[in-house]
């Protein structure tokens, strides 16, 4: 399959040419990218089992522990199969529907990771802050509301993203230069004008992304200055200790995002395969990480893991 050459031909799909720059990235990116994406299928499909089936774990706080590992599973399995499919048999082809749906389901669920982050912030902060309290607001209807509003949110904020780029006109050029469908990767390939996807893209996002993280910045700093007036012996270290796994999570999310982010600002003083790793990275390497980080730090889920493989045993 080549691009095609006649401009007055719509495309029907899309070739992602990935790491065509740096072809020697393919062969030894493959095996490590293999096993971190099974990682992140075992360790999470782990964590959602024995979150299941451990009665003690039936806590909201772990009920939004189980949708971000959801949510990471889905990112994981909508990026990183086609990209090895790339790598190891040169299936580059993609068709238009598929493109779009895999934009739409990146971009979406990114923004749902982000604001599943917020919801987990607020968790932390009535724990330690209005502790009392917390059995009466963090309940499991509260979960179900914060899950209706993180899908609702970002189903309908992150949609015209791909249905603006779906309606531009893609004649003759149809090379993607990209492991993956990102939006102004595939909206450049248009002779149409794409300001308002660009306008699109750079509001909304930053509109969900920011309010999140400084939503996120000001639950910590309130849980740190509660923390800091706590005067028992040992009560800080155990106060941080509960959300010290959340916190970890947030930095892995956010620092691969800031640095690619950074990557496109700078874009020309780094080579252009650079963003492109760091944006398939950033839908696995946090997505295998979380459930471990949570697994070793949490002791009622280390147990529960445990007990799970005593029974299997």
């Amino acid at each position: 399959m080549t691009p095609h050459r006649n401009v007055s031909t719509e495309v029907s799909d899309f070739l992602l040419n990935c790491f065509v720059r740096s072809p020697s990235w393919q062969l030894w990116l493959s095996l490590p990218l293999s096993l971190l994406f099974l990682l992140a299928m075992g360790a999470n499909t782990t964590l959602l089992v024995t979150i299941r089936l451990e009665a003690s774990l039936h806590q909201p706080m772990y009920y939004l522990l189980s949708l971000l590992s959801l949510l990471d599973m889905v990112l994981c399995l909508t990026v990183i199969p086609k990209v090895l499919a790339i790598f190891w048999f040169d299936l580059r082809a993609i068709s238009f529907f598929a493109c779009f749906l895999q934009m739409y389901i990146m971009n979406s669920f990114l923004a749902m990771e982000s604001c599943t982050f917020m919801v987990m912030a607020y968790d932390r902060y009535v724990a330690i802050c209005h502790p009392l309290r917390y059995p009466t607001i963090i309940t499991n209807q509260f979960v179900a509301k914060a899950a209706i509003f993180i899908l609702a949110r970002n189903f309908i904020l992150t949609l015209p993203i791909p249905i603006l780029s779906a309606r531009l006109h893609y004649c003759g050029r149809n090379v993607i230069e990209n492991c993956l469908c990102a939006n102004m990767s595939v909206s450049r390939l248009s002779y149409d004008d794409i300001t308002i996807n660009h306008l699109y893209q750079f509001a909304g996002g930053w509109t969900m992304l920011s309010s999140d993280l400084i939503l996120i910045f000001a639950s910590y700093t309130l849980i740190l200055r509660a923390v800091l007036r706590l005067k028992a012996e040992g009560a800080v270290a155990k106060a941080l200790g509960t959300c010290g796994s959340h916190f970890i999570l947030i930095l892995f999310f956010s620092t691969v995002l800031l640095v690619f982010i950074f990557t496109l600002l700078v874009k020309k003083k780094v080579p252009p395969d650079v963003p492109v790793l760091l944006n398939v990275l950033h839908h696995v390497v946090p997505a295998a990480l979380n459930p471990i980080v949570y697994g070793v730090r949490t002791q009622e889920i280390k147990q529960g893991i445990q007990r799970l493989l005593k029974k299997g045993w």
